[in-house]
């Protein structure tokens, strides 16, 4: 019986009559259905969402205003539904009125109502958000049919919008997706690609399964299992690959111009996707680094060992090439940093929650020896690539070449949820050696390449001509408040970030290292001095200042 959707601006006057209504009536029982949602399941989730929000978001959330905006999200289901509190009293009702009705006209039916809990009472505000959910069904179609996963993402969705676009969550099929990302999965060790009738092998991981089974770049797939291919979406095809480690998958494959198909029966081991790319060249070690995950800071040294072992003398520089890259695991960051530094800070966290506060200093050692090192940086560098690059310019152990990066300076922690699906949550902001905060600064690179895809040498490195002018600079850059954040636009402004795919960046780090007296003053330049240390640089704004964006 839903008509044309009511605006915003009737609401006020028709909820009046509401009110009005409401509270002459006892309030309504909620009612007991057979619901593809278990109302106890539905409960457990909201108390434990509500719950780690409220104790572990970094900014101080009223569990009203999360519960609120969460119940709102049931609007994403559909748009017809309405929720509106009045003073201690939370209306129900779909736009069912007319946009031109008369303002002391009411709807046809009277909305359902409920009496708000306390604005502390997470128990209370996880069985009201199941309870106003059950009394939509009533009215909605679109509600009575969603599954679980429907309701659960349209309430935390909601819940966590207003919070920052870090905080988000992820159902059970994409929180697993997350979870391999960055652990590892059960899989046999393939890239393929999906055409419209295809599936082909692209490239192999060396020892996995796929490399020991003789499969070959180049293979069609045509089975996994019982199940052809054709017509799967990538996501699908990846789904059927992937198992529990140790289970067993089937594939059936064309070669080439061979007329009989291929049957293939391999054991899915833990693959963990490789993040590190090396090679060698005039004495110089480039290090790609696409990622963070469990396995990057292990097979970065691995690499590093490696190559000083079979090439010996011959390495005179690292080049690490973070470009493009978006972060992941914190403590994967760490590690690295942790490799190149023989002592002092890396890191800190500082957040609301006590177990976001967190202090990381180096275990001295210093797996290059210090031999000159160089980090490339982009516009798309960002989170954990900002810590390792941080903590190398600060302590004063690389030069960094570039544009400025993304500045996305806080820390996520997981949490997973009764359903297996994850609630990713903001908690806590990283801090550089020099007590800056990253997030919406980024880096300053020592070397500035924004804005063109050719530069001579001698006007890149003239950047570094000025000592006082750059030893300026980076006390400005370093001491600048986290809420000045038209100041920290301007500094930005000065090297904006880019995205950089032009080999500029790669013969200015290997121009560099032949020139070792440019490289030690560009180095020493940016170093943070301790003994000179900075504002604190989260300042407590005043009236006058912006808040933190949201």
């Amino acid at each position: 019986m839903r008509g044309h959707r009511k605006n915003w601006s009737g609401l006020l006057s028709v909820l009046a009559v509401w009110v009005v209504a409401a509270c002459a009536q006892p309030q309504p029982q909620p009612v007991v259905d057979e619901s593809p949602v278990p109302h106890k399941q539905a409960a457990e989730m909201f108390l434990a969402g509500y719950t780690h929000i409220a104790e572990k978001y970094i900014e101080k959330t009223p569990v009203a205003q999360l519960a609120m905006e969460g119940i709102r999200g049931l609007g994403s289901i559909d748009p017809a539904l309405i929720v509106k509190r009045v003073e201690n009293k939370i209306f129900l009702a779909t736009s069912n009125v007319m946009p031109d009705a008369e303002p002391d006209a009411g709807p046809d039916e009277e909305p359902a109502y409920f009496k708000a809990p306390a604005d502390d009472d997470i128990k209370g505000w996880a069985a009201l958000t199941v309870k106003i959910w059950s009394e939509g069904r009533k009215a909605s179609k679109e509600l009575f049919n969603s599954s679980p996963e429907k309701l659960y993402e349209a309430v935390f969705d909601g819940a966590l919008s207003k919070l920052d676009i870090y905080s988000r969550y992820s159902g059970l099929r994409e929180a697993t997706r997350n979870r391999a990302r960055r652990d590892g999965f059960g899989g046999i060790g393939i890239r393929f690609k999906v055409s419209s009738k295809t599936v082909r092998i692209t490239s192999i991981i060396k020892k996995t399964p796929a490399a020991r089974s003789g499969l070959r770049v180049g293979d069609l797939i045509l089975r996994v299992g019982s199940i052809p291919v054709t017509g799967l979406s990538a996501r699908d095809v990846s789904d059927q690959l992937r198992g529990r480690i140790d289970s067993r998958v089937k594939l059936t494959v064309s070669r080439g111009s061979e007329p009989t198909p291929q049957k293939f029966i391999l054991e899915r081991h833990l693959i963990v996707t490789p993040t590190v790319k090396a090679k060698f060249n005039d004495g110089i070690v480039f290090m790609k680094i696409s990622s963070f995950n469990q396995q990057t800071s292990r097979d970065l040294a691995k690499k590093i060992r490696h190559t000083r072992k079979v090439h010996v003398s011959k390495v005179r520089g690292v080049v690490l090439d973070l470009r493009g890259n978006p972060g992941g695991l914190l403590n994967q960051a760490i590690k690295i940093a942790d490799l190149f530094l023989d002592h002092g800070k890396i890191v800190s966290t500082r957040g609301r929650h006590p177990e976001s506060i967190q202090y990381y200093e180096a275990s001295g050692r210093d797996i290059a020896q210090g031999l000159p090192l160089i980090l490339l940086l982009d516009g798309r560098s960002a989170s954990s690539s900002e810590v390792l690059a941080a903590a190398l310019q600060d302590q004063g152990r690389a030069v960094i070449i570039g544009t400025t990066s993304f500045g996305k300076g806080t820390v996520q922690t997981v949490i997973r949820m009764p359903n297996n699906g994850e609630i990713t949550l903001t908690w806590s902001r990283l801090y550089s050696p020099a007590g800056y905060v990253l997030h919406g600064l980024g880096l300053r690179p020592n070397f500035c390449t924004s804005g063109s895809s050719e530069m001579k040498q001698k006007d890149l490195f003239a950047s570094v001509a000025n000592e006082n002018l750059v030893r300026r600079a980076y006390k400005t850059w370093r001491s600048t408040g986290f809420y000045e954040q038209t100041q920290r636009s301007k500094l930005r402004a000065n090297c904006p970030a880019e995205r950089r795919k032009e080999a500029i960046e790669v013969r200015a780090a290997r121009n560099l290292l032949n020139n070792v007296e440019l490289y030690a003053r560009a180095l020493e330049l940016a170093t943070f001095d301790a003994k000179k240390p900075v504002e604190e640089a989260i300042k407590v704004p005043n009236e006058n200042k912006t808040k933190e964006p949201q």
